[in-house]
């Protein structure tokens, strides 16, 4: 699985999202391999019909109806968004509320993409099973500096507890991504996948750039 969370970022700003998730639908088609997209929640609608797997930045525990300003997952659902990130470090949420959200997308049969900062967040969380641990430990996101390589016991250490547990969780390795060999190492150290952000948004060329990590992937 390889994810891009397109956070609100000036560069995918208004219809130049369409142009960015055009250029995923190829690449993924190319290399036969799954990506999935989180644009800012607003956009959401300009790319729902996608190919690939649009997924929501957060979800709100709350419901259907009178509930200004909140996201809804059952709504999301129903505009063909996948599933939702839960807990990312820039929006970090209760634990009360996590177990919520992870049980709320399953019944739905949406995925849920758990961010988690340390290996104690893993060993609380993977028991929820949810579909994706996605490990950022906060100080390397959007550094330039790829876990892998600052961090490399953590991947290994949180592959281990995942690959452990007798769930269907599995491992995806985010922060501080931003070239080919930075994602061949997260696989290296057991991670089944990888979560991106600024190392591709943020990049020039970004037909470049996503080829390059999902040929790392395959």
């Amino acid at each position: 699985m390889f994810i891009i969370n397109c956070k609100n970022y000036e560069e995918i700003s208004g219809d130049k999202i369409v142009k960015f998730v055009k250029i995923a639908e190829k690449i993924s088609k190319k290399y036969k391999i799954k990506i999935a997209i989180s644009p800012p929640q607003h956009l959401i609608g300009l790319v729902a019909n996608s190919s690939i797997q649009i997924l929501a930045q957060h979800v709100d525990d709350s419901k259907v109806g009178s509930t200004t300003g909140f996201v809804i997952p059952e709504l999301l659902k129903k505009s063909k968004v996948k599933g939702s990130l839960i807990n990312h470090s820039e929006h970090r949420i209760s634990g009360k509320e996590i177990e919520k959200l992870i049980l709320k997308l399953k019944e739905l049969k949406m995925i849920s993409i758990l961010c988690v900062k340390d290996i104690a967040e893993v060993k609380k969380y993977v028991k929820l099973n949810p579909n994706y641990i996605a490990i950022e430990p906060p100080e390397l996101i959007g550094s330039g500096k790829a876990v892998s390589k600052e961090k490399p016991e953590l991947i290994a250490k949180a592959a281990s507890v995942v690959n452990n547990s007798k769930n269907k969780t599995k491992l995806l390795c985010g922060a501080g991504i931003v070239s080919g060999e930075d994602v061949v190492k997260a696989k290296e150290l057991g991670s089944d996948g990888i979560l991106v952000a600024s190392g591709i948004i943020k990049a020039k060329d970004w037909n470049k750039i996503i080829s390059e990590f999902a040929k790392a992937l395959v």
